[in-house]
């Protein structure tokens, strides 16, 4: 074999090696652009979400008195942890408030009741003023300069004056006409609460 037969088999030899490595790589990469919509898939898609997908909060770090915002159905959902002391403030309005026993409001039937929650420790309330749609804000403390003096701790929509208790609800002569809405939700665990999905009732699957 000549010197330059040689050569142009060594050149031939160079060029099917880096074809083969270029291809090896553009394979590669298509892989890994498919991983990335199939790994996606396992997760609930946003149309699922708005369309009322369970939510699930982790109440692991939320300290006494804090409260944590999530979005579900395309709402904020306020997840509120009350203290002792502002269990014991729910009473003190009572001859305040508009529907005190929430007969005339939305909430499920496991709610109904004097703090409107199942572990009475969470209030789990939709975040919107069932005014006008405002977002009302957190005012846990006693007094408020915004509120009044006489104000025992709640919420209070600056739109229009609205207030609400530490359990959602709504004050007489406010312009809201009903208390907060509380959304279906249950306890998974002591730390983790699902909203939108009511208990599971004793003996069903």
């Amino acid at each position: 074999m000549s010197t330059k037969e040689h050569k142009s088999k060594g050149v031939d030899l160079q060029r099917r090696k880096i074809l083969t490595g270029a291809t090896g790589v553009v394979g590669a990469a298509g892989a890994t652009f498919l991983a990335v919509p199939f790994v996606s898939s396992w997760q609930p898609s946003e149309k699922a979400k708005a369309a009322g997908a369970p939510v699930d909060i982790d109440l692991s770090k939320l300290q006494p008195g804090q409260m944590v915002t999530v979005s579900w159905r395309g709402k904020p959902v306020w997840v509120v942890r009350r203290t002792p002391d502002m269990l014991e403030r729910l009473s003190a309005s009572d001859s305040q408030l508009r529907d005190p026993a929430s007969q005339e409001s939305i909430q499920p039937d496991y709610c109904q009741n004097p703090s409107r929650a199942i572990n009475e420790e969470y209030l789990v309330v939709v975040g919107i003023c069932t005014h006008l749609g405002c977002a009302p804000l957190y005012r846990p403390a006693i007094g408020s300069p915004d509120v009044g003096a006489d104000w025992q701790g709640g919420f209070f929509c600056p739109c229009h004056g609205s207030r609400f208790d530490l359990a959602g609800r709504v004050f007489q002569s406010v312009p809201a006409p009903t208390n907060l809405e509380i959304p279906p939700h249950h306890f998974v665990n002591a730390n983790l609460v699902r909203i939108g999905e009511d208990p599971k009732k004793e003996g069903v699957a």
